[in-house]
């Protein structure tokens, strides 16, 4: 395979990373001069002033109220005045501008109540629980962008008889009036309708990216709306204006069409890159010795090489781009900007603490769980979506991230959804095959109890044919195993052998002892889709035994979208992805959240199910379990290895 098209995505990766978009910050406290070295590291002190929090602390030495919990643990629990923090100085950003002090607004406690956020809470939660509305709000925060609101921040809201003064400004200096939004309808078409910029009409609906029909967009000017006057339209249309969108959920019985789309999207891509890894351009041979020296020979690397670990996320990103190129097409303005982001959280934090990630609309990544932890904590008091591209091996950082979303899913769903075809079969010799000798593997601790669930209630619990073989320490290679399959086996019924390991030597063992026993019984050998990536034997064994395994994808060459994709990326890239290749995935993901943000905006993100566009290799079926959590895909395909030596999608299983 050649990797040009590798080259050259990584070299328009590196350029792209020396660009990047300012960040912008309210300041709101004064920083304090005072410095001392603890154990070897340089703080700041801050000694907290009255009406100081955590939240504008943080934010005017550039921190976040992580960073600062994080030196300062009592502060978790709240600050109180006189209490001196630490702040750790190779932490704190460039020094602050008079015009960026100058945002401070004194505190009038006669004048406001000040509300300290909670996790969850909102402008329009503030509007409902205070009965102000939301314009209110925003004109009592000056600088206050609602979009990134984030939890400790205090918000001002005016007390109940707001002073003469201010009504006469709102009334006077607000000129506008409502439009209701048409189906197609986008900010631009709207702003042109009337012949005003789309970004006054931005500035009047912060609030809104991608409005919806039946939405109502405020127009700054004096037109009436439907021969109305402006303060009549005004009286009827507020209070809906403060209400947030309840769509009617219906799934789309087909897949969703829409050939033309409108407006900007901004996507951050968080992926491991190893572009420090990339530029090293030489490498270097030491397996020669003189005379018992260790001889270094020096080799310039062929321009056309990659890191190999860059290649599937490389990969990736390839497919990402391809799918903004589509959609592009079709209208929807799309600004990618990649960073490369590995194991390593420091890096992260830095790119989360310059703001770059702010005016996101969309954020791929990263693969790591716990900076993918940190990302969805981030990115949920802005209102981000954010999606794991890649599979994890469990499903906890879903809880409390209402915003996050895992594209592969993850094993426990695969265990449950062979639980079910298994069931179907529950009157057959069933033979549960595992690895785990000390009884503490929770994969298969939990596989074990959701089998015999299924299975206790197809019939009682007496009747099931249950049998459970381990493969531990030396035995899984000599001839030990053989035997205890066949003891197991039956020969008066069929047997449904499900291979609960992914451990590849005790896979291989069983597949071939299998194999031998299958002359003899009748058998249907389930197991995990991992098993034919990490097992090095002759995929000869999986057709002979008919091996079936739940597959979160499965590639159909024949449709016109799949031709169009390899015809696009050959053309691109100078060549063409392997089956297994990350750049399905990265097409998928990026043109299902795009597109579906694009339509729907913000109902896309708590209804994903609404959006159901045609995809590469899947379709994805996104399932939040609990309110307040994100959502897991749970689209799997039942693949079978037919004795024809084909690879089938069975028909009528998900």
């Amino acid at each position: 395979m050649k990797f040009k098209g590798f080259s050259l995505i990584v070299g328009a990766l590196i350029i792209l990373f020396l660009t990047g978009f300012p960040s912008n910050a309210q300041v709101v406290v004064e920083r304090s001069k005072e410095k001392v070295i603890i154990s070897g590291v340089q703080y700041y002190v801050h000694v907290v002033k009255k009406g100081e929090t955590a939240y504008s602390i943080s934010k005017a030495y550039g921190l976040t109220v992580a960073d600062l919990v994080k030196g300062n643990p009592q502060a978790a629990s709240g600050i109180n005045e006189g209490q001196s923090l630490r702040i750790p100085a190779a932490l704190v950003t460039e020094t602050l501008t008079p015009e960026q002090v100058s945002h401070q607004q004194a505190r009038d406690d006669n004048k406001y109540i000040y509300h300290t956020l909670k996790q969850g809470e909102t402008v329009y939660f503030l509007s409902k629980s205070y009965k102000v509305p939301v314009e209110d709000i925003v004109a009592c925060n000056p600088g206050l962008d609602i979009t990134k609101m984030s939890v400790g921040m205090e918000i001002a809201v005016q007390r109940k008889e707001p002073s003469p003064s201010r009504k006469t400004t709102d009334s006077s200096d607000k000129k506008h009036f409502f439009h209701k939004v048409l189906d197609g309808e986008t900010l631009s078409s709207i702003a042109d309708k009337y012949g005003i910029s789309a970004r006054d009409l931005k500035k009047e609906n912060k609030d809104i990216k991608f409005p919806l029909a039946g939405d109502l967009i405020r127009v700054p000017g004096t037109k009436p709306l439907d021969n109305k006057t402006p303060e009549s339209a005004k009286s009827e249309a507020a209070p809906l204006v403060e209400k947030e969108p309840q769509p009617v959920v219906v799934k789309p019985s087909g897949f969703t069409e829409f050939n033309s789309l409108s407006g900007t999207i901004n996507v951050a891509v968080l992926l491991p890159f190893y572009l420090r890894e990339n530029s090293t351009r030489e490498s270097v041979d030491s397996s020669k010795t003189n005379k018992g020296k260790t001889i270094y020979k020096y080799t310039n690397r062929d321009e056309d090489w990659v890191y190999p670990r860059s290649l599937d996320f490389v990969e990736m990103y390839e497919g990402i781009l391809l799918a903004a190129d589509t959609l592009t097409s079709r209208g929807l303005n799309v600004n990618i900007y990649p960073f490369d982001i590995g194991r390593d959280s420091f890096e992260l934090e830095s790119l989360i603490r310059s703001g770059r990630l702010e005016k996101m609309d969309l954020i791929i990544g990263p693969v790591y769980s716990h900076n993918l932890s940190i990302v969805a904590s981030y990115a949920r008091n802005l209102g981000i979506p954010v999606v794991s591209p890649v599979p994890l091996q469990n499903n906890n950082v879903l809880a409390g991230n209402p915003g996050l979303f895992l594209a592969n899913s993850t094993l426990e769903v695969s265990q449950k959804a062979l639980a079910r075809k298994v069931g179907e079969d529950h009157g057959r010799n069933i033979i549960f095959v595992n690895s785990d000798s000390t009884n503490t593997d929770e994969d298969v601790i939990r596989f074990h109890r959701i089998l015999l669930k299924e299975l206790s209630g197809k019939i009682q619990h007496n009747e099931v044919k249950f049998k459970e073989i381990l493969f531990s320490g030396l035995s899984m290679f000599d001839t030990d195993s053989d035997s205890k399959l066949s003891g197991a086996l039956s020969e008066n019924s069929e047997n449904i052998v499900i291979i609960a390991s992914e451990d590849p030597p005790v896979i291989s063992k069983v597949i071939v002892d299998l194999d031998g026993l299958s002359r003899k019984y009748d058998l249907k050998v389930f197991g995990y889709s991992t098993l034919m990536e990490n097992v090095n034997i002759d995929p000869k064994y999986f057709f002979d035994l008919g091996l079936m395994v739940y597959s979160p994808s499965s590639i159909d060459y024949t449709k016109p979208n799949v031709i169009a994709f390899n015809s696009s990326f050959r053309k691109k890239f100078l060549t063409e992805p392997v089956e297994k290749s990350f750049a399905w995935q990265g097409y998928d993901i990026a043109y299902y959240f795009m597109s579906g943000l694009a339509r729907r905006g913000k109902d896309f993100i708590e209804h994903p199910e609404l959006h159901k566009p045609e995809l590469l290799q899947t379709d994805f079926d996104f399932v939040r379990n609990r309110s307040g959590d994100g959502f897991e895909n749970q689209k799997l395909y039942l693949i079978r290895y037919s004795k024809d030596y084909e690879v089938i999608t069975v028909a009528g299983n998900k």
